[in-house]
């Protein structure tokens, strides 16, 4: 049986106190698309940001194991390395760092390298922002400031390709988006993924538009920090015509 990129087993976890995930359950394999959906405040955004070792939430039980190993004691950085991506909901901006200075520390961290060359790295950003159709310009840009959404995403979207993570999880990148950032969002995806067809990718939404794009192998409902049910995109449409009140306690 082949070992899952993700596995959550009995996830617990609080935030100042309050627990928020109450025991979650999820396996992502390679090549797999998963969205998870609910309504606000159902604990979707906490289980990214745990997932992904955000120190604003103590895991108090369960496991999460990345290849078979398990990370869930593991610094955000050192899961970074290992291979996982989180894009996040509201990336912020860094007055007066470039997009190609941030790439440059952020890829010499993901290989383990000591030093990597501006020209490398250049490079390699010349030839995703062509795959992105991405300006040249954005690369001297400071990163996201001044940005709309779209580029913010897009910018994402870069960072995902050039950082190779095995696991990808984007927290609700389709929030505040108009239909045109939408497509960007889904086709930058796309993209990466017909480079690196063994991506997982968790996709964190409220909205079906995205996954119509995305066309997600499972879909999961999570309600008050319980997956309640997982189904195919049929559930994803079904959601979006009739809301979460069948799963509401």
């Amino acid at each position: 049986m082949t070992t899952p990129l993700l596995e959550v087993t009995g996830l617990h976890a609080t935030a100042d106190g309050t627990e928020i995930l109450k025991g979650i359950d999820l396996s992502v394999g390679e090549r797999e698309v998963h969205a998870l959906m609910g309504p606000n405040g159902a604990g979707k955004s906490t289980l990214a940001s745990t997932l992904l070792g955000s120190p604003a939430y103590e895991v108090t039980a369960g496991t999460i194991r990345l290849n078979g190993e398990s990370v869930t004691t593991w610094s955000a950085d050192v899961r970074a390395k290992a291979g996982m991506f989180l894009a996040f909901q509201h990336p912020e901006s860094i007055p007066g760092v470039s997009v190609t200075q941030f790439l440059r520390q952020a890829m010499q961290a993901r290989r383990d390298l000591d030093e990597l060359s501006v020209l490398e790295v250049r490079l390699e950003m010349g030839e995703w922002m062509d795959r992105l159709r991405m300006d040249p310009s954005f690369a001297e840009r400071h990163l996201n400031e001044g940005f709309s959404g779209g580029e913010r995403k897009r910018n994402e979207i870069l960072q995902m390709a050039l950082l190779e993570p095995t696991l990808a999880i984007l927290d609700e990148t389709d929030s505040g988006l108009d239909v045109d950032a939408l497509k960007i969002v889904a086709d930058g995806v796309a993209t990466v993924r017909e480079h690196r067809p063994e991506l997982g990718v968790l996709v964190v939404t409220h909205y079906q538009r995205l996954l119509s794009e995305l066309q997600p192998d499972f879909v999961h409902v999570l309600i008050d920090g319980v997956i309640v049910e997982t189904g195919g995109a049929e559930l994803a449409r079904e959601i979006e015509a009739q809301g979460y009140d069948r799963w509401r306690p």
